[in-house]
């Protein structure tokens, strides 16, 4: 596994050394006057969102209708202002995905009822890539034993790990432990939060035999192993110049979603491997895109914290469109739609269009300009919206709120 991790790590360096930096084609403009149709429209729907949000459901009658309203005037948003059609939204398993996050969110609450709404948000991300890879791997949508313990996984090590507040010695004494616990050894738990995590593993186990199933184990040892070597992207540890910036980075991000395939299937072909492995490879860039100032603040060396020069990242942004777009043509391997890869495709654009966005400050002008016409809506009213969104509701908590209160009817 290790070997093959190494090479499929190396493969993806070298498309990203090969993409060229040239401004990408990114699908249709978008006119100041379609922009402003497509703000009005959007308006409508986050005023919906306010009502419920405000008004939540006080029966599981209310709530049903809630969730309808909702599908509806987002599938509404959706055909009308980002270019998606009707046939490619009823190929997407939107129910399923809605029930899955719904027991994710009890589930965990039941499992630990001192995590916040945050951390459980964060592990439901992870999640929903899980469930994402059954549907293409035609699998039955569901929360395994395996995807909830490896997705809650990252709340109780991820973090913590990333915290430039403990002590690098701490991190990697705990890091040794984990890896004792993933490689199969039995430990006695030095104090509550090992507690969690042997038991988290052990859910793993009892879905997977290690004889049996050895990949699944040795592709969480690799994120494991990922995750150790990350430690370097800290500013402290080393200058950036002495760290491997791209290979950690693609290394943390490839073997994260490896792992879900691996967790959701429990094998994967070559052809999957590699898909998975790059798919992983484009979040990470995608979380470095939208953290970067996150990241400067705290120290951490990124693909994208680490340029000063606006110029520079402009140059990176745009590899990164050609990248997404080498990585995406790997969906080939799954039987799935044309229809749907393509929207697969498009939505990723927009995903690394919207990051952007966030983060214009750190780009020229002339390149904001160039992207944002390649954008449904104003950089500025999406971010104007996204703030006033933020300070009434505190991010994306009350909608995890919601799916535990859909789920107490």
């Amino acid at each position: 596994m290790f070997a093959t991790v190494q090479e499929l790590n190396q493969h993806f360096i070298e498309l990203w050394r090969e993409e060229n930096t040239t401004f990408p084609d990114l699908g249709p403009h978008y006119t100041p006057q379609v922009q402003t149709e497509n703000e009005k429209k959007l308006l409508q729907f986050m005023d919906q969102v306010e009502h419920i949000l405000t008004n939540p459901p006080r029966s599981r009658e209310d709530a049903k209708s809630v969730k309808l309203r909702l599908g509806v005037a987002f599938r509404y948003l959706a055909e009308e202002t980002l270019g998606f059609t009707g046939s490619q939204l009823d190929l997407l398993p939107s129910e399923a995905f809605s029930e899955v996050s719904e027991e994710f969110v009890r589930k965990a609450r039941t499992f630990d009822s001192r995590l916040s709404m945050e951390d459980i948000y964060q592990a439901a991300r992870n999640a929903w890539t899980a469930h994402g890879l059954q549907w293409l791997l035609g699998l039955p949508v569901e929360l395994t034993p395996s995807i909830f313990a490896y997705s809650l996984l990252y709340p109780y090590t991820d973090n913590y790990l990333d915290d430039p507040d403990i002590a690098r010695v701490t991190k990697q004494a705990f890091n040794e432990r984990l890896r004792q616990r993933l490689a199969g050894d039995r430990l006695a738990p030095v104090n509550a939060q090992e507690l969690v995590i042997i038991d988290l593993v052990g859910m793993i186990e009892k879905q997977y035999s290690r004889v049996e199933d050895p990949a699944v184990f040795e592709s969480l040892l690799a994120i494991y192993d990922a995750q150790s070597q990350s430690l370097n992207l800290l500013r402290g540890a080393a200058a950036s110049g002495e760290v491997d910036v791209l290979g950690l980075s693609f290394y943390k991000g490839g073997t994260s979603v490896m792992a879900d395939g691996y967790l959701a299937s429990g094998s994967l072909d070559g052809a999957q491997r590699q898909y998975t492995f790059g798919h992983g490879i484009l979040a990470q860039l995608l979380d470095d895109m939208e953290d970067l100032e996150e990241d400067r603040r705290a120290g951490r060396i990124t693909v994208f914290s680490q340029p000063t020069d606006p110029t520079s990242l402009d140059a990176i942004a745009n590899r990164t469109f050609h990248m997404s777009h080498t990585i995406l043509k790997g969906l080939d391997c799954f039987a799935v739609d044309e229809s749907v890869r393509e929207l697969i495709r498009r939505g990723a654009a927009l995903l690394l269009i919207d990051a952007i966005g966030r983060t214009d400050r750190y780009y020229t002008p002339s390149y904001l300009k160039q992207l944002e016409a390649h954008s449904p809506f104003r950089f500025s009213i999406l971010k104007e919206q996204r703030n006033d969104f933020f300070k009434r509701h505190g991010s994306l908590v009350k909608w995890m709120e919601m799916f535990l209160l859909y789920g107490r009817f």
